[in-house]
């Protein structure tokens, strides 16, 4: 007699799995797909996508759901903690429902540290301010003790440990985000594309206004989030 073995959502995938959840992510945004708008918005655009967002349904994340985000540079799966971030998990399924995340900017990379995203002011024509934009609400701490290790995503705030809203960061390395553990809120981990992750911290970056060297030379952005199930 065999015994059932417990699922497990954080086991890395296989190459074929990463095929048939990129399959899956196709088929459910075909629709979408037609009337999203690339390329800059106007700030009447960007609003309309916040108003968007705040008529999304904020649902919890269930335990064979995982978030499929196409960049242009590959492919990245996240499986997400829920048990002990689930506010953040709920917030980002809502952000990705909401098509929010489509298309915007990872803006900050820096190599063997992090590459972060989701900010829908990438979308605007000002650079400058790239870093600052949110989805008009905000999502209390939810410190855990997940260290921050290679693939790990958790969430970017300001001074303010409740301050965290749509950025994000996946860690490129353990020893370059270990001093971020218990300060950020680990909500998810990258279980496919791991190699599109690294491929993406080595991008040439430049100087930005601050003196860190960390905004990619040429557009690195999510073209599409989808949540799937597996």
């Amino acid at each position: 007699m065999t015994s059932c073995s417990k699922f497990d959502p954080f086991l890395s995938l296989s190459e074929q799995q990463m095929n048939q959840l990129g399959s899956k992510a196709e088929t459910a945004t075909m629709d979408k797909a037609a009337t999203d708008k690339a390329g800059v918005l106007s700030a009447a655009e960007i609003s309309a996508i916040i108003d968007k967002v705040k008529n999304t349904a904020a649902e919890p994340v269930n335990e064979r759901e995982v978030a499929y985000l196409r960049t242009n540079m590959g492919s990245i799966v996240l499986a997400f903690y829920t048990d002990v971030a689930p506010e953040h998990c709920t917030s980002f399924k809502r952000l990705v429902n909401a098509g929010y995340f489509n298309h915007t900017r990872f803006h900050r990379i820096i190599d063997r540290f992090v590459i972060q995203g989701g900010d829908i002011l990438t979308r605007d024509d000002d650079p400058d301010n790239d870093g600052t934009g949110g989805p008009g609400y905000t999502v209390k701490a939810e410190f855990n003790g997940i260290p921050h290790d290679l693939g790990i995503v958790s969430m970017a705030r300001s001074q303010d440990p409740n301050s965290a809203g749509s950025q994000f960061f996946i860690c490129l390395s353990r020893e370059g985000t270990k001093f971020l553990d218990g300060k950020y809120t680990v909500f998810a981990k990258v279980i496919g594309g791991l190699d599109t992750v690294q491929k993406l911290g080595k991008v040439e970056t430049l100087t930005n206004k601050w003196g860190e060297k960390s905004s990619p030379a040429t557009p690195v952005y999510i073209e599409r989030a989808v949540m799937v199930r597996r």
